[in-house]
């Protein structure tokens, strides 16, 4: 059984993802018609694995005999002066979802829920991986500059762009 604590803020996650979903829809779509195909597709799946993982919070949190609420969210800014502005918001999103995740990490802790703290493990790894690919992208943009054909390039080649973490490497 979820405590009401335990509840409450995994119910908070849950909106706070879904937000994260919308935040990169309304990216993808101005990339879209800013006609950076490959970034808005980027961006149309990173919307969808934070749908993803509210649904896992979901699931989580009616098995352990809660009950998950769907609340209003908040409209995404939708306007960016640039790609790189963007990507800068979506970096700063990623590190704002990881001190959410922490602090649920923290409060199961203290309310000694050790299903929930395992289960939280995943989102921890995976914030690793969200902010380490932000960081990536960023880097390229700094060394693309003003160069148009670098963002050609960078457009073209971001689906393919994969970052390898400790969390994701596999002991030799």
């Amino acid at each position: 059984m979820l405590s009401k604590k335990i509840e409450e803020v995994l119910n908070n996650q849950i909106r706070i993802e879904a937000e994260s979903s919308q935040i990169y829809l309304a990216m993808a779509c101005w990339a879209e018609v800013k006609g950076l195909e490959g970034i808005a597709n980027f961006m149309f799946k990173q919307s969808d694995e934070e749908r993803e993982h509210m649904l896992k919070l979901i699931k989580f949190i009616n098995e352990r005999g809660g009950h998950a609420f769907i609340s209003e969210l908040k409209a995404p800014d939708v306007s960016f002066k640039s790609f790189k502005e963007m990507f800068e918001m979506l970096f700063e999103h990623e590190i704002f979802v990881s001190e959410s995740i922490n602090e649920l990490v923290h409060i199961s802790l203290e309310q000694k829920d050790y299903a929930t703290h395992n289960f939280l493990q995943w989102y921890v790894s995976e914030q690793i991986e969200e902010e380490a690919m932000a960081r990536t992208i960023l880097d390229k943009i700094n060394l693309i500059g003003d160069d148009k054909g670098g963002l050609y390039l960078f457009d073209r080649d971001i689906n393919q762009l994969t970052v390898s973490t400790a969390s994701t490497m596999s002991p030799e």
